[in-house]
């Protein structure tokens, strides 16, 4: 019989203040950060914090005059790509708040929250990239690409069933899952889309929507490192569930996951000059490895542990586990700035 999870009610003044477990446990529902079951999320939450900004503060002067010099490849690309990251992010926010609601420990919700807020933000900066270079026929029609392209349908089965089982049957297994494929989303397949928008900016084109992409991503990499801290808390929390088979299942994901990201990137990404897909496929497995060993499990492709695309670096935060703990490390600061961040200088 499933067991499912309730929604944890608002008050409970009879229950403690420190929630008793993650999930399916007890918590009065006042928050008091001095009192929490993890205190280190308490330094997941400044982090994730301290990364407020607004799509509206990013200078799309100069994009709005680079996007028709583009090739029609480019052009195509940019579009189908930007598509893509509106479909993946607009589940997020929901899903984001799902998880609070079933989530017995108010710190988590506190989070959650937060990350709801961000994932909502990063959704209408696609449309505000959009609005700013093309006709609102063609940023419909970029919206319009989760729905309709099956390479971005395939792709994205597996996600829409996991998110649909879950709010269907919030069971704590299916939690864990919906985090598995947040970790991923977070942290594997924006990473094809993210590369794109850099290779641009690295050839001095579009750069004001690199930059903004460039805050997206750091966002998404502080919510994979506490989505994944969370995986393995609840996780140490329901060891019943820690299972061979729950193991292979991640497994499983991960392996699918990188063959639908490579397909799409071989979709998407063909004769975009400075991608080489091939190079492409291996960034995505070593970014695969990196969120394996974040969520306490093993690679899975030992060929691929070094970045093999080492100019990404000057774009985005590196998170490199072989020496320092991911966990330990600070993202840097933002500089919101009219220059456009300095990228005409790499």
């Amino acid at each position: 019989m499933m067991n499912l999870l309730t929604k944890a009610k608002v008050l409970e003044p009879a229950n403690p203040n420190r929630s008793t477990a993650l999930f399916g446990g007890k918590a009065s529902g006042i928050l008091n950060w001095n009192d929490i079951a993890y205190p280190h999320f308490y330094d997941h939450r400044e982090q994730i914090r301290a990364l407020f900004w607004r799509a509206s503060e990013i200078d799309m002067t100069q994009d709005i005059k680079q996007f028709p010099t583009l090739t029609e490849r480019e052009q195509d690309a940019f579009l189908k790509i930007i598509g893509l990251l509106a479909t993946l992010d607009g589940p997020q926010t929901d899903i984001a708040a799902k998880i609070s609601d079933y989530s017995t420990d108010p710190s988590v919700k506190s989070i959650m929250a937060t990350i709801a807020d961000q994932e909502s933000e990063h959704n209408h900066s696609y449309a505000y990239v959009l609005s700013s270079v093309t006709t609102l026929a063609k940023q419909n029609e970029s919206f319009e690409t989760g729905r309709k392209d099956e390479v971005l349908l395939k792709r994205n089965e597996r996600i829409m069933d996991v998110y649909n089982e879950f709010a269907a049957f919030p069971t704590i297994e299916n939690v864990l899952k919906v985090m598995i494929y947040t970790a991923l989303l977070e942290g594997l397949f924006f990473y094809s889309g993210f590369a794109f928008f850099y290779n641009l900016a690295r050839h001095n084109k579009m750069v004001g929507t690199s930059t903004m992409i460039s805050y997206i991503n750091r966002d998404e990499l502080q919510h994979g490192r506490f989505i994944s801290e969370l995986f393995r808390a609840t996780l140490a929390e329901n060891p019943h569930l820690n299972t061979t088979e729950l193991t292979d299942w991640v497994y499983d994901q991960f392996r699918y996951s990188v063959e639908q990201e490579a397909c799409w990137s071989r979709y998407v990404l063909a004769n975009i000059d400075g991608i080489d897909l091939y190079e492409m496929e291996g960034y995505v497995k070593y970014r695969a490895n990196k969120m394996l060993r974040m969520l306490g499990l093993s690679e899975i492709y030992p060929d691929h542990i070094e970045n093999p695309m080492k100019w990404i670096r000057a774009y985005v935060d590196n998170f490199d586990g072989n020496k320092t703990d991911f966990f330990e490390q600070k993202s840097r600061q933002y500089t919101k700035t009219s220059d456009l961040n300095g990228f005409d200088d790499l």
